[in-house]
């Protein structure tokens, strides 16, 4: 058993709680136990100013950012230059969402996924994934109500998790403690039917066996599975 009384292959409670603030066209409390972030989909009817005018496609990215207190020491605002770690998780949170939808069916139109989290405790990329996607689908759902969109440019739902392995035992949905000590720290994004958007899996001590990555990849997609079903 686990510290908080998981199974290995368990996830933590998991809640989506829809239009959670008021002026954003989608937006969802998304929480994977003690973590909680705060997800909205933003709309502008308009392209990026840097695509061609030739270029008819629309356009998803994201942005991400640790509240100040949502860790046990406070973390300062990025107020005028973002991390490294920031960049590449907002970075992740875009191309993870831009694989679920076919932007040539949203021209003219950006929107802006902003992951706060408000309490980190493991897995703060892969909560915001899970609850970009509903935010996004909120979003999208108002703008084909609305005419704005013709057709639905969603292909199918995306989603995200963390796994490691720790003590040489794989463990999904990593809390802080077990990320902090693990052997083997893998960050998985899976559409609905089981295609790959990314796998990052990385070794922080020695080695490990090309037979245990394809054990940890079942045991993730799995538990992405047991996510999407949540979604409805």
């Amino acid at each position: 058993m686990r510290i908080d009384g998981r199974k290995n292959n368990e996830l933590r409670p998991i809640k989506f709680t829809h239009n959670f603030t008021k002026h954003a066209m989608g937006s969802v409390l998304t929480e994977f136990g003690d973590t909680r972030v705060i997800v909205t989909a933003s709309v502008e009817l308009k392209k990026p100013k840097w695509m061609s005018d030739d270029d008819q496609r629309g356009w998803v990215t994201a942005e991400y950012s640790l509240l100040p207190a949502s860790t046990n020491t406070r973390c300062k605002r990025e107020r005028e230059k973002i991390s490294g770690r920031t960049q590449e998780i907002q970075r992740l949170i875009g191309r993870s969402l831009r694989a679920c939808v076919d932007l040539e069916k949203m021209p003219g139109i950006t929107i802006t996924i902003d992951a706060d989290v408000i309490e980190a405790d493991g897995g703060t990329r892969t909560a915001s994934i899970c609850g970009g996607y509903l935010a996004l689908k909120d979003a999208v759902d108002k703008l084909l109500a609305s005419g704005e969109l013709k057709e639905n440019p969603i292909i199918e739902p995306v989603a995200a998790i963390s796994i490691g392995i720790v003590n040489k035992e794989i463990k999904l949905d990593l809390n802080y403690e077990e990320d902090s000590h693990a052997q083997v720290d893998s960050n998985v994004v899976l559409t609905k039917s089981g295609k790959i958007v990314d796998f990052q899996t990385t070794s922080e001590g020695e080695a490990y066996e090309y037979e245990k990555m394809l054990e940890l990849f079942s045991i993730a997609k799995s538990g992405i599975n047991n996510i999407i079903s949540l979604y409805e």
